[in-house]
């Protein structure tokens, strides 16, 4: 490609990439919901500008070929289509092809396993999170809280469990499932987990705005995998161990 058809890509290219997180465009997902949102967002966008900017450099490559290489006349009627130069290999090219494509996969690969190793990060046996038990089964959810004395809520799906957060609060889930693969999704939080029959996965996060967020599976489940939702209620620390409190006197 010409480097007067790259040129004008150069100044867009540095654009987005010197852009901070908050400065482009979220989306459609909030920020801030919690501390996983800062991290998962910035991976979202940085890989949509990966992806514009390969798709519109092969996008004007394209079209410059179209154009370069197009018929400059007509065959007229009867006369042998004369083809263009016929090329069998091309090892710069070939090369190019191979390695670009190998350096994409690899910077994306190097910035997930990065931000991934962040986001599944479980703390230390000192710090003090508090612990949620959540059991998913054909089909809804189990939330049992260690701290009100083992007490669990289960839903099911014409009566939606909530689970219950305390703002700017440490909480970690223990994830399990009781009979299939499920995965527990809460989109506005930007994270998503299987949970697996006999294995249990964790994750931490710490919610940073109050509010009521819905929540699903994100594994086909079986028949009714479309019912399998819950709530997410993010509570003040007085609100949390108020319900704590209320599970402990037997009040779901």
């Amino acid at each position: 490609m010409p480097k007067r058809a790259v040129l004008p890509l150069l100044p867009l290219t540095l654009l987005l990439a010197g852009c901070s997180s908050e400065k482009l465009p979220a989306l459609g997902f909030p920020r801030g919901v919690t501390d996983i949102n800062d991290i998962s967002l910035s991976l979202w966008q940085g890989a949509w500008i990966a992806a514009f900017i390969v798709g519109t450099i092969t996008a004007a490559l394209i079209l410059w070929a179209a154009f370069r290489y197009r018929a400059k006349k007509k065959v007229s009627a009867g006369a042998p289509e004369q083809l263009p130069e016929q090329v069998s290999y091309h090892l710069p090219l070939e090369i190019i092809y191979t390695v670009v494509p190998f350096i994409i996969v690899a910077v994306l690969f190097y910035f997930t396993a990065r931000d991934q190793s962040t986001i599944t990060k479980i703390s230390p046996a000192n710090v003090a999170v508090h612990e949620i038990d959540v059991n998913a089964f054909q089909w809804a959810w189990q939330f049992t809280y260690p701290e009100a004395q083992g007490k669990t809520v289960t839903g099911n799906p014409e009566k939606l469990p909530t689970l219950y957060l305390p703002l700017g609060e440490r909480v970690r889930i223990n994830l399990t499932a009781s009979d299939v693969v499920h995965s527990i999704w809460i989109p506005a939080f930007m994270m998503q987990m299987q949970a697996l029959p006999y294995i249990e996965n964790k994750f931490e996060f710490t919610a940073q705005k109050e509010g009521t967020y819905p929540g699903f599976c994100n594994m086909h489940c079986g028949r009714n995998h479309s019912q399998m939702r819950f709530t997410v209620k993010v509570v003040s620390p007085a609100e949390y161990q108020s319900y704590i409190n209320s599970l402990k006197g037997g009040v779901a």
